[in-house]
């Protein structure tokens, strides 16, 4: 229990961090945000659980693919937001074309015969 509590407490830090610096400096706060922090910690986590190398090969990959659609809502929301449209709404339509863009990279993966 300890342990997943240090996992938590890591992860909720860094993402605190993350925005208070964004807060004095958008440019701290993106190069911060960009810095796959997130990915680096779950490989740490799974390879100290797991001690598997194969699954972090496997969640490396899957990381790699997956950024590239991950990048529509780095597009759609500030188009959304420079139109006016609500922070709320526009963060939802945001997220809802990013799944939309995972569906299609899974999907054109799968048929180029890339298995996540």
């Amino acid at each position: 229990m300890l342990y997943y509590m240090s996992k938590i407490t890591v992860t909720v830090l860094l993402i605190v961090v993350i925005s208070e610096v964004a807060k004095r400096s958008t440019l701290m706060g993106g190069i911060l945000a960009s810095v796959p922090l997130v990915s680096v910690l779950a490989l740490i986590w799974l390879y100290v659980e797991t001690r598997d190398v194969q699954k972090i090969v496997d969640l490396s990959y899957s990381v790699f693919w997956l950024v590239i659609p991950s990048l529509a809502l780095f597009v759609v929301l500030p188009v959304l937001l420079k139109r006016e449209v609500n922070f709320y709404i526009s963060l939802g339509m945001a997220l809802l074309v990013t799944v939309i863009s995972y569906i299609i990279m899974v999907t054109l993966l799968n048929k180029l015969g890339i298995k996540l």
